[in-house]
């Protein structure tokens, strides 16, 4: 039996600037490309034509199409990422596994676990970092932490980019050392699953748009931003890539970006974020059990079309526009004074490019709960946020055809009402 290297797919679906595989096709071994369609995550899904699932299932077919023409192809095993690695190293020689890093705490937990089992074997653990431009240590104040508010990481971010630009791996299908024998993926149905009917945006990046990003972001009836989350977040796209096109093209664009490494920064530093304020103190407000509230929400039928027209676009797109999902978990949170936790469990079941970081820090950000957060008093008024960015209700007559019909409920709760009920609410759960 012949030495291999394995390359663990994950959050990094592409063969170009793949970091971890540029390391494995270095190496004087074959590689094997795997993919482990995990149980953990895949039997907690409740939706079996889920879009995230059609979307990774449609990439590695893609990608094994293109390894299947150099005589090469992904292995995909579905079970436990131990049951997987047990199967693996009972069938190959294995000498060391490569992969790139998860920030998540279940990944974290699983890589230290498979790590202890490889070493049980005497096979190496390499990881890598790819999914991010600069890990929870790699941005640290003068004092040595990490930092609490964006505006000062952003700045020393920007310099470290300046001085010293990430370099780009290059296409690895051009590497000599791809393990021979094709394979093939898995098909959905017999893993449980169905192809969704849920389209996904492209990864080709619009550089006209992109060039105005900062005058039309926060206009949702323009098609006006990148709709690269998903892409990002299952890494079809490089990451460093992105960010130094987007250093030539718009800085507010890189600006998203940046907060995208800040909220992974925090995230691995303060892994308590996952299910409770980053601010102890705000633990402490009393929410409202508003199941009949919530579901109106989720519906779309709050009687707040700026409200309802985003969650209408989330629930049939798997997208919502960036300034809408803001209005929409202001809403939720301080309106109705139900648990940002309700919230980014929806955003979570629903968004294509659901990421963990990004939609944690994005709904404490909302409810004030956060790091760098909008303070506790900042209630979003839906009408003049529509005043402002869908003056022409263009974009809430999109998503809801019997707007200004009897048919479109009326508010649920007064704005007055409801921003001196938070306000109070808020105030007696921080002592002020």
């Amino acid at each position: 039996m012949s030495k291999i290297n394995i390359f663990w797919f994950r959050r990094d679906l592409r063969f170009y600037d793949n970091t971890a595989l540029s390391y494995a096709l270095k190496e004087n071994l074959s590689v094997l490309p795997i993919f482990i369609f995990d149980k953990n995550i895949l039997d907690k899904l409740e939706d079996k034509d889920d879009a995230r699932v059609s979307f990774i299932h449609g990439q590695l077919n893609q990608m094994n199409d293109k390894l299947a023409q150099i005589g090469s192809g992904i292995k995909s095993l579905h079970s436990g990422p131990l049951e997987a690695f047990k199967a693996l190293a009972s069938e190959f020689k294995i000498v060391s596994v490569f992969t790139n890093r998860d920030y998540e705490p279940y990944a974290h937990e699983r890589d230290n676990e498979i790590e202890e089992f490889l070493k049980t074997k005497g096979i190496g653990f390499y990881t890598f970092k790819d999914h991010v431009i600069y890990e929870k240590e790699e941005i640290v104040s003068g004092t040595g932490s990490f930092y609490k508010v964006f505006t000062p990481y952003s700045r020393v971010w920007r310099s470290k980019f300046d001085h010293n630009p990430p370099t780009l791996q290059g296409d690895a299908l051009k590497e000599q050392n791809w393990h021979p024998g094709v394979d093939k993926i898995i098909p959905l149905h017999e893993m449980g699953f169905e192809k969704s009917s849920i389209d996904t945006p492209s990864p080709d990046l619009d550089n006209v748009a992109i060039r105005k990003y900062d005058q039309q972001r926060d206009f949702p009836a323009l098609d006006a931003t990148s709709k690269l989350g998903v892409h990002l977040r299952f890494g079809t796209i490089s990451i460093r890539s992105l960010a130094l096109t987007a250093k030539t093209l718009n800085s507010t664009f890189l600006n998203e970006l940046i907060w995208r490494d800040f909220y992974a920064m925090i995230l691995a530093n303060n892994q308590h974020v996952v299910n409770n304020a980053f601010k102890p103190q705000y633990d402490e407000i009393s929410w409202r059990q508003d199941e009949e509230g919530f579901q109106k929400w989720c519906d779309g039928l709050t009687g707040y079309p700026i409200v309802d027209a985003g969650m209408r676009q989330l629930n049939q797109t798997g997208y919502m526009h960036n300034r809408v999902r803001m209005i929409v978990a202001s809403f939720l949170t301080k309106h109705l004074l139900i648990d940002w936790r309700w919230g980014e469990a929806y955003f979570a079941k629903k968004l294509l490019d659901f990421d963990l970081a990004s939609n944690n820090g994005g709904w404490q950000w909302a409810a004030g709960t956060g790091t760098d957060a909008q303070p506790y008093f900042r209630v979003f008024n839906p009408t003049s946020q529509t005043e402002k960015f869908d003056r022409e209700l263009k974009y809430i007559k999109q998503w809801i055809p019997e707007y200004d019909t009897k048919d479109y409920p009326t508010p649920i709760v007064g704005h007055k009402f409801a921003r001196s009920r938070a306000i109070d609410t808020y105030k007696k759960a921080l002592g002020k």
